[in-house]
């Protein structure tokens, strides 16, 4: 076989374009395919599209004949980035020239390795010319991976051992294509609204990919609505406005005289306080509320809050509107500080977390209504809330409750500490009715659908009756899916656990965050209100990203182990597997599992088979699970390290695989320097299971330059680890032998990723690419004992070797520069002795006199302090500086580009030339000394002028000066 061709994603990418896309996703909802469910911790589509096109495409090097000197390679690389500029667009996500034009390049990569494959014992099977490879990710999850291979022309397989997962790739790679291009079955015609004459059906047009689909989904589900509404609308009453409120003599409310006498109106929320018992002996009798805020809206001029009434053994709350007399205590409520602690609205006697605890585990924990948002037409009413309101909860009784309790974790799930421990208990007894009811309107609206499938006769030409039935039931089924996953969307906006947005007036879903939170004041939704938790809502959002659906081509989901599955054999593999401790997926996937079991579990069995989520297997780390820190530790890298083997020894051999992994910046920060458990176990699973590693990305998904992860420890991006099978035959090392290799190494490719324009903030996680292709190239390294080198180890030196080419690199800089280097690394901007200023200066062969003449600091009564960029002077004129340095270069640069933005920057650069080039390469320093010493303001400083670099170099191009050297949109990893 031909050793296997070097792919694009193995060399380089255009990473900031992929990463300004990524983030720009986030903030896109309307026809996106995370509107079909929600799913933890889901991959941008444009990131998965990226790597995966990169991951088929070659890299020009892997052409000499066609791309012999690196001009060339470079040129060609440069197309190649500009289609994946373009792939990643949202606006091209459904755009066939710009999709026609990738999968072009897919196929002409394919087929030139076909041809040098040509003689392969199995070329037939492996390297057929006519046909791709299959596309496999065993840890699916939200779907973002095999719904954007099967965008770029790949048949997609899909597997996850979580029930919930599985349902929802389904239903995006699966029920689309199979039912692209039909028409809707539905009976309903359009009507003349003036002479009331049939125009014809809704399906005599043309239907594209999954919109006949969407409009059943649509129907059937408004169909579910109304009838829900029909059974148990009186459950959700509308409110009259009576003169009597408007001229409340205690609380007047003129704002509400115009609906006097209108129709009555609907109520879109009622707000809840949870309430224990007063712990104050004169109020003992007295359920006193828990607030977290008694503001109810902070809209400008739409102002409005609840205050409450005390009388002598009981309180009411009244809404006014406008600003609060008291705008502390509205806008603090009974909360006296961060967490659960609280004061007793009768007596202002303190209550502490543990009594709260206390009085939870005793189920004494109740509610009581305070305000309830109206809808006025244009506009959010609040109004006080009426003995009717409140009495309507007393006198509903659920039928149904979901049974089970979720674990009990502190971090994940708060409630558990205050004795609320059963799924039920998320729930209010009408949250529990309506969503039971919209249950058991799907399986009403599965058999309608399939009646009305049979009478249409539009699914297909079948030869006989049988056939037509079973296409009827199949086309029901997948219909029923879909109405299913609205209910189990409305469950996240219809539970106990849900705010009130007072800046948005809108009820706030639950799963703002993986975890199940508890939320002391809480808003419950009207199912049918018209706004954000109406059933409408969630199957309206759902339905636009249904239509979107590449619904073409061959899509097969299956729930599956991935440590035992044998789909990956032969296929392209790109996945997503779970990270570690951070995000419990299976437990909370019993939330929506547990309803889409009732929903569903009739005719979906197999999938719906187990009374909860199963967990056993879950490839996650969490201690209550394994007993103990050790014990989960130990269960994560056996168990990855066998699904890794699985994909290692199954995937498609002339192609890498590609693995996400989320990386929190540290785990720990002690003596021994940064460490990261997860990251350092799951690497370790990769190496064990065979894998090489070739190239690290950090994917960014976060808007702006996200500094926030240097004096927090977040979760700041994803790796994308590209990983080729290891050679059976590759040799052992000794520690020196790994270190010699680094120091050779990884400073040529950290000068060809800064030439590349790597922001400096991806520069250490892209640097763990090369590094770690000097470990993983031997099957082990050992160290004086003759001991392997842990992997935790091997990512120590490779950070050092790494600051010490850095460091090397200061040789190209002047004196003065030099100088300043060391003294921001102890001052940053800071005063300092001018003793130690001067002693310093003249180990750098220079002198602070010299050092304020060059006009990089100030020296003043025997203090010496480096000049911030915003006091740099305006007028600087770079040619005529007789004493020009680096340092200065850049805090000109960035008090350019801060105050006067790309073009003001760009005329500095013209005018520096080919000298600006080192004034880049010193912002890659200045910011990793910046992430060392947690100076988040001066890192975004150094990394922005780097991100801003190829804007700033094609502006200074289009002056007609001499642009500066290595400006392209090139990140490069040898």
């Amino acid at each position: 076989m031909t050793l296997p061709k070097k792919k694009l994603i193995e060399v380089a990418l255009p990473l900031e374009a992929i990463n300004k896309a990524s983030a720009r996703e986030k903030s896109i909802r309307h026809g996106h395919p995370s509107t079909l469910h929600l799913w933890w911790a889901r991959r941008p589509l444009a990131a998965a599209r990226a790597v995966i096109f990169a991951q088929m495409v070659d890299d020009p090097s892997a052409h000499p004949d066609l791309f012999p000197t690196e001009k060339a390679q470079e040129k060609e690389r440069q197309r190649l980035f500009r289609i994946i500029e373009d792939l990643v667009l949202w606006e091209n996500t459904t755009n066939e020239t710009v999709l026609q034009q990738a999968r072009d390049e897919i196929w002409q990569s394919w087929r030139y390795t076909c041809a040098e494959n040509a003689d392969h014992p199995r070329a037939k099977e492996l390297f057929d010319r006519y046909r791709l490879p299959a596309f496999h990710d065993p840890f699916a999850g939200g779907g973002s991976l095999p719904l954007e291979a099967q965008r770029l022309g790949l048949e997609a397989y899909a597997s996850d051992l979580n029930p919930v997962a599985v349902l929802i790739n389904k239903a995006m790679i699966e029920i689309p294509p199979r039912f692209a291009g039909r028409p809707p079955v539905h009976p309903e015609v359009a009507e003349d609204g003036k002479s009331g004459k049939t125009l014809g059906k809704l399906f005599d047009r043309e239907w594209k990919g999954a919109e006949g689909l969407a409009e059943d989904v649509r129907y059937y589900g408004k169909w579910m609505r109304d009838e829900a509404e029909r059974r148990i609308g009186h459950l959700y009453p509308k409110i009259e406005v009576t003169a009597d409120m408007v001229e409340d003599p205690e609380n007047p409310r003129p704002d509400l005289a115009k609906y006097v006498g209108g129709k009555p109106l609907t109520v879109i929320a009622w707000l809840w306080a949870r309430t224990v018992k007063s712990p104050n002996p004169a109020f003992a009798d007295v359920d006193v509320p828990l607030v977290s805020t008694f503001i109810l809206s902070a809209k400008a001029g739409k102002e409005a809050y609840i205050e409450p009434i005390l009388m002598e053994d009981s309180y009411q709350f009244i809404v006014k509107v406008g600003k609060p007399t008291d705008p502390e205590f509205s806008k603090n409520g009974t909360k006296l500080a961060r967490g659960a602690n609280f004061k007793c609205l009768m007596s202002g006697v303190p209550m502490a977390r543990e009594y709260l605890k206390h009085e939870g585990k005793a189920g004494r924990i109740g509610a009581r209504m305070m305000a309830m948002v109206v809808d006025g037409g244009r506009e959010r009413i609040y109004m006080s809330p009426t003995p009717e309101m409140e009495q309507i909860l007393e006198q509903v009784i659920a039928t149904w409750r979901p049974e089970g309790s979720f674990v009990e974790d502190a971090r994940a799930f708060t409630p558990c500490i205050y004795g609320i421990k059963e799924w039920r208990h998320l729930f209010t007894s009408r949250q529990l009715v309506a969503l039971t009811v919209f249950s058991d309107l799907v399986h009403e609206a599965r058999l309608k659908v399939k009646s009305d499938a049979i009478s249409a006769g539009l699914l297909g030409n079948a030869k006989s009756i049988t056939e037509d039935n079973g296409i009827a039931i199949a086309y029901a089924d997948a219909v029923a899916v879909f109405l299913a996953l609205a209910q189990s969307r409305l469950s996240d906006m219809c539970n106990a656990l849900c705010g009130w947005e007072i800046s948005k007036t809108q009820v706030r879903h639950l799963f703002t965050r993986q975890a199940i939170p508890m939320l002391w004041d809480f808003a419950e939704n009207n199912v049918f209100g018209g706004a954000a938790g109406d059933y409408l809502v969630s199957l309206s959002n759902m339905t636009k990203a249904l239509e979107k659906m590449p619904a073409f081509g061959k899509g097969i989901v299956c729930q599956d182990d991935a440590q035992s599955q044998s789909i990956s054999k032969d296929t392209l593999v790109s996945t997503d597997p779970p990270y570690y401790d951070n995000v419990p997926y299976a437990d909370l996937s019993d939330f929506f599992y547990l309803w889409l079991r009732r929903c569903l579990k009739t005719f979906l069995p197999e999938l719906f088979a187990t009374l909860a989520v199963p967990k056993a297997e879950e490839l996650t780390a969490f201690a209550y699970r394994h007993g103990g820190k050790i014990g989960a530790e130990s269960f994560f890298l056996g168990g990855m390290t066998q699904a890794m083997r699985r994909l290692s020894e199954q995937a498609h051999p002339a192609f890498p695989v590609t693995i996400y992994y989320a990386f929190k910046q540290a785990e720990s920060n002690g003596d021994k320097g940064t460490t990261n458990t997860g990251w350092d176990t799951f690497l370790g699973a990769v190496i064990e299971a065979g894998f090489a590693i070739t190239g690290t990305w950090p994917m960014r998904t976060e808007l702006g330059n996200r500094m926030r992860g240097i004096d927090s420890n977040a979760l700041a991006s994803s790796i994308v680890l590209v990983c080729r099978q290891r050679p059976a035959d590759a040799p052992t090392a000794t520690r020196r032998n790994f270190i010699t290799a680094l120091k050779t190494e990884l400073p040529a490719a950290l000068a060809h990723l800064q030439r590349g324009n790597i922001a400096p903030v991806d520069l250490a996680q892209a640097a763990i690419g090369p590094g770690m292709a000097v470990y993983t190239r031997y099957s082990q390294v050992l160290d004086a004992e003759g001991k392997p080198l842990p992997v935790r180890a091997a990512l120590a030196l490779i950070n050092q070797t790494l600051d010490e080419a850095l460091a090397e690199q200061e040789g190209d800089f002047d004196a003065d520069t030099r100088w300043a280097l060391t003294w921001f690394e102890q001052m940053a901007f800071n005063e300092g002795e001018y003793g130690v200023a001067e002693q310093l200066a003249t180990s750098k062969n220079t002198s602070v006199s010299g050092l304020a003449d060059a006009g990089i600091l100030r020296s003043k009564a025997g203090k010496v302090r480096l000049l911030k960029p915003a006091e740099f002077p305006v007028d600087w004129e770079p040619t005529t500086d007789k004493r020009l340095t680096v340092w200065e270069m850049v805090h000109q640069l960035i008090r350019a580009l801060e105050s006067g933005g790309d073009v003001a920057a760009a005329a500095l650069v013209a005018k520096l030339g080919s000298e600006s080039e080192t004034a880049r390469e010193l912002c890659y320093r200045l910011y990793t000394l910046c992430e060392r010493k947690k100076r988040a303001n001066e890192a975004m400083s150094y990394n922005g002028l780097v991100q801003s670099w190829p804007e700033i170099a094609r502006l200074a191009r289009e002056t007609g000066s001499t642009a500066p050297q290595g400006t392209g949109d090139l990140f490069a990893q040898p």
